[in-house]
């Protein structure tokens, strides 16, 4: 992450904490108050980004990665006319044990 970017972040995260609402105008206010040079097109990114997404949901979902991978949806039983969508199962992959230096017969401190 460049440094526009972080100082844009931080500015959205301190308006958002005081409940003003991010424009491009504020964000950049902001910056400029803490001597920081950033590219001119950052707070207006920043504040499209905001007009359509809220910065609760942006903190809460920063783990998330992306979006996940649509599931295909079943075909409906003929004979059921609610039927119930079947529950994703999620496959855990087994890592490989990493071996122990305490069999190789050296120490790093010998």
């Amino acid at each position: 992450m460049s440094i526009s970017e972080t100082a844009c972040s931080y500015a959205a995260l301190i308006l958002h904490e005081e409940g003003i609402l991010a424009t491009s105008e504020k964000i950049n206010t902001l910056v400029k108050a803490a001597n920081v040079e950033i590219e001119s097109y950052w707070p207006a990114l920043f504040a499209k980004l905001f007009e359509k997404m809220n910065v609760e949901d942006l903190i809460s979902n920063i783990g998330a990665g992306g979006g996940g991978a649509p599931v295909a949806a079943a075909a409906p039983a003929a004979s059921s006319s609610a039927a119930a969508p079947a529950p994703v199962v999620e496959e855990k992959k087994e890592e490989p044990k990493e071996e122990s230096d305490d069999d190789m017969g050296f120490s790093l401190f010998d």
